[in-house]
C-alpha cells in the first residue's frame, strides 16, 4: 500500500492552449483539484512554491483553504524555499493552516530550486551570515522553524501585558501538536538525505538528484532512501519516517491522453547542469496501463517510498488532472500492489 498523491507546479500563462491564464485560475483550480482528488481517493494534495514566476508562491492561504474544503486528504508543499522564510511567522501560518485542516498538513521544505532572479531572498529581507551561502541560510531558518514548532515557550512575558499571560515563557500561537513530525525535507543529494535524517525531518525526493553516479536514476535515488533510513535507526528518533518520491505518470486510455503524452513513451533519464553541478532527471512514465506496470514495477526508488507523489499538468485544467489521477489509481495502482 503506498500513500498517492498530486503535486502541482502551478503554472499559469496567457497562451490561448492553458486553462489557467492567470494567478486567480491556478490558485481556484488548485483547490478545485484537491477537492476532486479527495473524491477519488487520492491521499494527498502537494504544491510547488516559487518566488518571481507565474507559479504558486506564498503557499499557505491556499493549504488553508484547501484545509477548509476538504476533510480527509493530506495537504503539503514540494518544496517551500526556506531561504525566502522568517520561522517565527512561518509557524504561525504553518499552525493556522494546520489547525484548519484538523492535522492534515505535511510541510516539504528545502533550500529550493534555481531562481528565477538573483539572490531573490535579499528582497525579501535576508542575506546569508558571513561566510555563508543560501543553502546554509536556508538550514538555518529550518532548525529555528522546527525548535517553534516543539511548542516550547522561550519570550519572556510584559509584567504589564494587554492580557493575562499563562505563567512561564510564552510560545507562539496558535501551536498545532504533531506537526514537528510532518515536517520533510527536499533532498537533492545522498549527503543532504543523511542530514535529513539527523535533522528527524521526513524525506522528500523529487524527480531530479543534484549528483549522478552513472547509475539509473531510480537506483540513485533508491541508495539515497536506504541512507537516510539507515541514518535514522543511528539516530534513535522516537517515530517511523516517511519517504515521499515524485514521478510523471501517464497512463494512455483514450485519444487525448495520447496526443498528450504518446511521444513520451521512450522516454529515459536525462544528465544536465544545474547551478553548475551535474544533475541527473528521472524520466516520464507514459503508456498503456499494462506497459506501466510492467516499467513501474522496475523502479526501485518507488518500491522503497511509502508515499508517490504524481506531477500533473496543471495547465490543462482541473477535468484533465482528475482523469490522470482516476487512470493511476484505477489502471495501475492496484495491480502494483498500492491499492
Amino acid at each position: 500500500m503506498k500513500n498517492i498523491g498530486f503535486l502541482s507546479f502551478g503554472h499559469w500563462s496567457p497562451s490561448p492552449h492553458s486553462q489557467t491564464r492567470s494567478a486567480s485560475d491556478v490558485l481556484l483550480q488548485s483547490i478545485d483539484l484537491a477537492v476532486a482528488a479527495e473524491e477519488l481517493g487520492a491521499d494527498g494534495a502537494y504544491y510547488r512554491v516559487h518566488h518571481f514566476a507565474n507559479q504558486l508562491a506564498s503557499p499557505f492561504p491556499l493549504l488553508a483553504a484547501v484545509g477548509a474544503k476538504t476533510s480527509k486528504i493530506e495537504i503539503g508543499t514540494g518544496v517551500i524555499d526556506m531561504r525566502y522564510e522568517n520561522p517565527f511567522y512561518m509557524a504561525e501560518d504553518a499552525g493556522s493552516a494546520d489547525l484548519i485542516s484538523g492535522g492534515r498538513l505535511q510541510l516539504g521544505v528545502s533550500r529550493g530550486s534555481p531562481e528565477q532572479v538573483i539572490e531573490g531572498y535579499r528582497h525579501f529581507g535576508y542575506q546569508p551570515a558571513e561566510g555563508g551561502d543560501g543553502g546554509d541560510m536556508a538550514r538555518d531558518h529550518t532548525r529555528v522553524f522546527l525548535d517553534l514548532l516543539e511548542g516550547k515557550g522561550f519570550a519572556e512575558p510584559n509584567p504589564s501585558p494587554m492580557f493575562p499571560n499563562p505563567p512561564g515563557l510564552l510560545r507562539l500561537e496558535p501551536h498545532s501538536e504533531g506537526l514537528r513530525q510532518r515536517i520533510w525535507w527536499g533532498a537533492g543529494t545522498r549527503a543532504t538525505a543523511e542530514w535529513t535524517a539527523r535533522q528527524g525531518m521526513n524525506l522528500m525526493s523529487s524527480t531530479l538528484l543534484s549528483e549522478d553516479t552513472g547509475v539509473p536514476f531510480h537506483e540513485l535515488q533508491a541508495e539515497q532512501i536506504e541512507r537516510f533510513r539507515k541514518t535514522w535507526s543511528d539516530e534513535g528518533h522516537t517515530f517511523e519516517p516517511r519517504v515521499s518520491v515524485s514521478r510523471s505518470i501517464f497512463p494512455i486510455v483514450n485519444d487525448v491522453d495520447r496526443a498528450y503524452f504518446g511521444r513520451e513513451s521512450g522516454s529515459g533519464d536525462q544528465v544536465g547542469y544545474i547551478d553548475g553541478g551535474k544533475a541527473r532527471f528521472g524520466k516520464t512514465y507514459a503508456g498503456t496501463p499494462d506497459k506501466l506496470i510492467e516499467d513501474l514495477a522496475k523502479d526501485e526508488a518507488i518500491a522503497a517510498a511509502d508515499t508517490l507523489l504524481l506531477t500533473i499538468p496543471n495547465q490543462l485544467g482541473v477535468e484533465y488532472c482528475a482523469h490522470v489521477l482516476e487512470s493511476v489509481l484505477t489502471h495501475v495502482a492496484p495491480e502494483l500492489g498500492w491499492r
